[in-house]
């Protein structure tokens, strides 16, 4: 059942449209997926706690059948949003983002052999293997902070089904997947409390359908945290999926959407890049917050 599961992307709040955008097109060389506006809140809170207009722009090397992608999501009121330690990274495989981060000026830390760090806009750590893209997804693992890792294991192991990978010799982390050909999911004891800040993300898999009630009630049974009972979301014109959110043990948000109708809404949308450009540029909020002498406020 589970190779039937699939990882699927990682959800960032973005609060400068714009030099995200120039990270993840210009240094890291991921294709604009698919743009689409909102004019108010989501029902499973994909933009997070806020009930006005917003935008998601899904970013990733190829389509999302195939690739683990970013999902950025951009709340029209919000400036910043403030890091917790519960997202501690993506590594991707990518020479050629290596050169064109150093070609743009953009700041690399050099962590290993062959391994560089990098922020997106917003303080997101970046991993880089300066090695060939390779043919398949570059995009290698998200790691996330947790506070016991004993628990957090027994919770994707046993109770979310992915296999553990590699237990390696550090016993602070533990490497998950639901492949060998996916993105995997890292999980590193923080040695503590696991603080969300404002900026919090959420990570999303697809099942098939009919496995979305049976992940409903095991969290249930287990009395683990349900955010979202099964729900149905609509995109303006396309697919309606059904979803459900879930909370680990540490509170990272975790999204079980259905397969079938996510591979119809997640099809890439060849105007994604114009969509996101006229967007950013009939996005007139800076300008309305300077004229007002204010800053745009944080969450």
């Amino acid at each position: 059942i589970m190779a039937l599961r699939r990882a699927l992307h990682f959800v960032f709040k973005v609060g400068d449209r714009a030099a995200t955008a120039t990270f993840y097109r210009d240094v890291l060389g991921m294709k604009i997926l698919r743009h689409e506006e909102f004019e108010e809140g989501c029902k499973a809170t994909c933009n997070g706690p806020y009930d006005g207009k917003w935008s998601k722009t899904m970013v990733g090397f190829g389509p999302e059948d195939d690739h683990f992608v970013a999902e950025l999501t951009y709340n029209y009121g919000v400036g910043e949003y403030q890091l917790g330690n519960d997202f501690l990274g993506l590594t991707l495989q990518s020479s050629q983002a290596v050169s064109n981060a150093k070609r743009l000026g953009w700041p690399l830390t050099q962590v290993e052999e062959a391994v560089y760090l990098t922020q997106a806009p917003g303080g997101y750590p970046f991993y880089i293997i300066d090695k060939q893209q390779p043919s398949h997804d570059p995009v290698q693992k998200v790691c996330l902070g947790v506070s016991d890792l004993q628990r957090s294991t027994r919770y994707w192991a046993t109770l979310l089904g992915m296999t553990v990978m590699d237990k390696s010799q550090d016993k602070n982390t533990v490497l998950l997947g639901y492949s060998d050909s996916q993105c995997k999911l890292e999980l590193r004891d923080t040695g503590g409390k696991v603080d969300h800040g404002t900026a919090f993300g959420r990570i999303a898999f697809s099942c098939p359908r009919e496995q979305l009630p049976d992940i409903e009630a095991l969290m249930k049974k287990e009395k683990e945290t349900i955010l979202n009972p099964l729900v149905s979301l609509d995109t303006p014109g396309k697919a309606t999926v059904e979803v459900v959110i879930l909370a680990d043990p540490d509170g990272h948000e975790i999204c079980f959407v259905g397969d079938e109708a996510f591979r119809q809404l997640s099809a890439v949308d060849p105007r994604g890049n114009e969509l996101l450009d006229k967007a950013m540029a009939e996005d007139k909020s800076n300008e309305w917050f300077a004229k007002n002498k204010m800053q745009k406020p944080a969450a």
